[in-house]
């Protein structure tokens, strides 16, 4: 296969092998049907996605099941940015054939970055959690490693605001009880210009200050036409650390 100019630019992404898909689209319907038997969940604006081609789904990250909500109800299947804590035993096992992309967001780790890469480069969908950790879900924490992968790609980001897959007062692993009901809204795509190498620290920091600004935006216009609000901070004793490497602090290449 003979790859393209654009390919060879850093970051290299033909060093690393393409995400799995095994479990990836299998999978989806079923697990649909799960969460549907236990929670109401709504999905909303599903037209925002782009059919085909890159993209790159930048979500608020309230609770525990925003990642599985995410990979089953988008309109396409996700490879999405997972905390590498995760990738242990069966979890892990099921996490990896199901495409998922192992992040270590204390360390640097340009592995998970060309993974996330390649599959924009190969016209997939990525997904990833702006706000590095679960919280209050209000985008006040904004990292860079959405912008970042906009800049290199040219792909567009599909804003997701989660409501309702946390209670208010409830910790990070909590769930909500069941035959609650969960909103996942697909906000406006936000657009930037593929930017050639090199691309500098401000390059990206002016980037995800725009990208933050659209999805503040579009999380207020998610609030009002569900009629919902976010859960709140969590628990004082139940706030994690706040990820200052992995994709989230992306300068140059």
């Amino acid at each position: 296969m003979r790859t393209s100019a654009r390919h060879l630019e850093p970051p290299r992404s033909d060093g690393v092998p393409s995400a799995p898909r095994y479990l990836l689209h299998p999978l989806r319907p079923i697990a649909r049907t799960l969460l549907r038997w236990r929670y109401r969940v709504r999905v909303d604006d599903p037209g925002n996605v782009p059919a085909s081609g890159p993209v790159i789904f930048a979500s608020n990250h309230i609770g525990v099941i925003d990642g599985p909500l995410l990979a089953i109800f988008a309109a396409r299947p996700v490879h999405a940015l997972t905390k590498i804590e995760m990738f242990k035993g069966p979890l892990g096992t099921f996490l990896w054939h199901s495409g998922q992309i192992p992040l270590d967001r204390f360390n640097p780790d340009p592995r998970a970055v060309k993974t996330c890469v390649r599959a924009l480069r190969e016209g997939r969908a990525v997904g990833i959690y702006p706000e590095g950790t679960r919280g209050a879900g209000d985008l006040e924490r904004f990292h860079r490693g959405a912008a970042y992968l906009a800049l290199v790609t040219g792909a567009p980001v599909v804003p997701v605001t989660m409501l309702g897959s946390r209670e208010p007062g409830g910790t990070s692993g909590s769930l909500p009880p069941r035959g609650a009901t969960i909103d996942v809204v697909f906000g406006e795509v936000w657009r930037t210009e593929q930017l050639p190498w090199p691309r500098t620290r401000e390059h990206v920091e002016k980037a995800s200050l725009l990208l933050r600004e659209h999805m503040l935006v579009q999380l207020d216009r998610a609030r009002a036409s569900t009629g919902r609000e976010l859960p709140g901070p969590l628990p004082p004793t139940d706030v994690e650390p706040d990820p200052a490497t992995g994709v989230t602090d992306q300068g140059a290449p």
